[in-house]
């Protein structure tokens, strides 16, 4: 059985070394300045979040420059943007800029806006635009997400100590379930990741399948892990609130990435 999700593979050496140098750079200077890691910096960081994922649905569809693409291929595309996203933030706190995170959040908005517009734009071309999956996605994993945080919020209230990156985390689990869902059962895509198709060749094979197919389970799987996640987080949050947050933005990452990936490839490919 494979490990590695389908189509992962590393980049040309000479790219391989640049980021792998770049990325060594950024954090020994962010380890070195130590900037504030607050609620709203980690925030600032979710539109850069979504640019790695929105980067390599140009790779998918093939518009990229032949100079850029190996830059967007899977892993490189989330080192790349780790790299420029360490290096803005490395930047805003050596200048002279009040609300570093400000600043963070409204590069990665400026970087992020042309490359959707690019996606959109190639869909436009081959014909293959379709906005209404993708429209309905975002509406059902954000009323997923409310009723799941406000459910975790009732049963562990202590859970209020991660703030908005803990709703975070569960928003963007939740829509990386939803669109997951919808792609396997309504759209016909498949799934990349090994133990997610693992997920979803159970529920296939369960009797329901024919009635409600098999990605409800994988979206119930993401919701639970996530929730667990966050609340086993909250002590740290607490008690050392630089890692828990670093660590919430990651667990969130994870799910917000490949969600915004599955929702901008389902609305031009």
């Amino acid at each position: 059985m494979a490990v590695l999700p389908e189509g992962f593979a590393l980049p040309p050496l000479p790219y391989l070394f640049a980021l792998a140098v770049g990325l060594v750079g950024v954090a020994a200077l962010l380890v070195r300045r130590r900037p504030p890691v607050t609620e709203a910096t980690v925030l600032a960081l979710a539109p850069w979040m979504v640019l790695g994922s929105t980067l390599h649905v140009l790779y998918v569809v093939d518009v990229l420059p032949a100079v850029l693409r190996p830059l967007a291929g899977a892993p490189a595309v989330y080192l790349t943007v780790a790299v420029a996203a360490g290096a803005t933030w490395l930047g805003a706190d050596a200048a002279p800029i009040r609300e570093t995170h400000r600043f963070l959040a409204a590069v990665g908005l400026v970087a992020l806006v042309p490359v959707v517009a690019a996606a959109l734009g190639a869909g436009v071309g081959r014909g293959s635009l379709r906005l209404l999956p993708s429209l309905a996605i975002l509406v059902l994993s954000a009323l997923t997400a409310a009723a799941t945080w406000t459910l975790l919020r009732r049963l562990r209230p202590g859970v209020v100590a991660t703030g908005r990156i803990g709703a975070l985390a569960v928003a963007g689990h939740a829509l990386d379930g939803v669109s997951t869902a919808v792609g396997v059962d309504l759209l016909g895509f498949g799934e990349r990741t090994p133990l997610s198709a693992l997920v979803l060749e159970f529920a296939a094979s369960l009797p329901t399948a024919p009635l409600i197919g098999s990605g409800w389970l994988f979206v119930l799987v993401k919701l639970v892990v996530a929730s667990v996640v966050v609340v086993a987080l909250t002590e740290t949050v607490r008690e050392a609130p630089t890692e828990g947050r670093l660590l919430l933005g990651f667990v969130a990452a994870v799910g917000l990435g490949p969600g915004a990936h599955n929702v901008l490839l389902f609305a031009v490919a």
